[in-house]
């Protein structure tokens, strides 16, 4: 029952890596909403729905958690976003983009960290080659040239890996917190989001039905549940298996705008298709032959 329950609290957070994969094209359909607005915007819609459920559920004694905790996912969640649009703001997106994917790999070796983890070869092995098609993914097939004039923007980059890897990992340390807490996270980092976006950028609003939309969709799904059912999958299931398997999005999120006509299929995402595809598998191994043998013994 043990090895069920984390084969199911894996596949929950699964459907994070999923939801994520739709950032591009939701993202797309917002507009020229600039990042921390876009953030603000999406993380209080979420929160706030969060807020209601968890009203009309009788729960929301379960926001009341120590300051520690409070801290821990409110700068988890906004750390990672601030350093990632800081990255990009200045340093070329690619650049960036790849500097910051590295936090599936360090999920991977950080996971070694904790408590009943078993870090083996397979898991560093799916993980790496995972790492290289997302390389070949967002490069386009084409040279990584890394300038010291971006140096600010490549430091950013890294600190938004280690913030989403950190936080990933040592919330499996506080698995006695509540998921429903993460509803808390989403309005702090709303919150900070939208002082970031008065004192940043200039305000953009959506200017259509279908930009709006789009908003509401990031805020539903890649920007509010996913990050509901990745703390379940991170604290209950196979944290390296996630790990690797997170490389899947930017190459789902690709597909799709290709499908909806924001690219073209080219030889490098079909190599990167392989690549991520055979890293995940070979990082879930156990995983799979334990849920085969499961099945031909039930």
């Amino acid at each position: 029952m043990a090895d069920s329950g984390r084969v199911k609290a894996t596949a929950i957070g699964l459907s994070a890596v999923l939801m994520w994969a739709t950032l591009g094209v939701f993202g797309a359909g917002s507009g020229k909403v600039p990042p921390f607005l876009l953030n603000a915007l999406c993380f209080g819609i979420s929160g706030t729905l969060a807020l209601i459920w968890l009203a009309v559920t009788g729960k929301l004694a379960l926001l009341k958690q120590p300051l520690r905790v409070w801290a821990f996912g409110t700068f988890g969640l906004f750390g990672f976003h601030f350093f990632y649009f800081t990255a990009i703001r200045n340093a070329p997106p690619v650049e960036a983009n790849l500097i910051n994917y590295t936090w599936p790999l360090l999920i991977v070796l950080f996971s070694a960290l904790l408590p009943g983890e078993r870090l083996r070869i397979h898991h560093v092995a799916g993980t790496i080659l995972g790492l290289a098609g997302a390389a070949l993914l967002i490069s386009g097939g084409e040279g990584i040239q890394f300038s010291g004039g971006y140096a600010i923007g490549y430091g950013a980059a890294v600190a938004s890996s280690l913030f989403w890897s950190s936080y990933s990992v040592l919330s499996r340390r506080l698995g006695a917190v509540p998921t429903e807490a993460v509803a808390g996270f989403c309005l702090m980092t709303a919150l900070l989001s939208g002082a970031c976006h008065l004192f940043l950028e200039t305000t953009v609003w959506p200017a259509t039905s279908l930009e709006w939309g789009s908003v509401l969709a990031l805020a539903l799904f890649p920007v509010g549940l996913a990050f509901f059912t990745w703390d379940i999958g991170v604290k209950r299931g196979d944290i390296q298996v996630l790990g690797a398997a997170a490389y899947s999005a930017p190459l789902l999120s690709t597909l799709l705008l290709i499908a909806f006509g924001f690219g073209a299929l080219t030889l490098s995402v079909g190599i990167a298709c392989i690549a991520i595809t055979l890293g995940a598998v070979i990082a879930a191994k156990d995983m799979i032959f334990k849920s085969r043998r499961q099945s031909e013994t039930s």
